[in-house]
């Protein structure tokens, strides 16, 4: 099974779209997601990931076919971290190990401080996250348990180190960003 991580150009914007449908479908059993009068959900944040700096959109394909994707944030707590703000690996690719490969190769291609938050009522997410991040961090793993009105919806929040081979990090992984 060949895995990878292909750069999503602006021309196939529209076929990240429609993944997004298919991921806000799985979020909806989860969270109160409605359906627009167009039978579409709403996610708001897609043109970023083509205007602004510091936003990656990446398709996965398994042998060359299209099987998910993983948007990715650079320096949102103002200390250099990158995030995972969304990840989707689409059902018929799941249980297979994608979606644990996908992640590995998202974080060493940018070592350093990364965080991710998962949705307390995701347990699967869960459970798959903290794989990965076992698999793939340096150093001790910050988990905070944050409660609206303080996030959007109660989740967990990951803060952790990748290193390239051989490095280790800086410093310890705070719970909360500098500043």
């Amino acid at each position: 099974m060949d895995i990878e991580l292909v750069t999503v150009d602006e021309a196939d914007k529209s076929v990240l779209a429609n993944l997004v449908q298919f991921y806000q479908y799985d979020f909806s059993e989860i969270r109160d997601l409605a359906l627009t009068r167009h039978g579409t959900f709403t996610y708001r944040y897609l043109d970023p990931y083509f205007t602004e700096a510091g936003r990656e959109a990446d398709f996965i394909t398994v042998d060359g076919r299209l099987a998910g994707f993983a948007l990715t944030r650079g320096d949102v707590d103002d200390d250099g971290s990158w995030n995972v703000a969304e990840f989707f690996v689409a059902r018929g690719h799941r249980r297979r190990g994608v979606a644990r490969e996908s992640a590995r190769r998202l974080f060493a291609r940018r070592p350093g401080l990364w965080t991710l938050s998962v949705d307390h009522n995701n347990r699967p997410a869960a459970a798959l996250w903290r794989s990965v991040i076992g698999a793939v961090a340096v150093g001790p793993v910050a988990e905070t348990d944050r409660y609206p009105p303080d996030a959007a919806v109660a989740g967990t929040r990951f803060r952790f180190w990748v290193a390239d081979a051989g490095e280790r990090p800086p410093r310890p992984v705070d719970t909360e960003p500098a500043g």
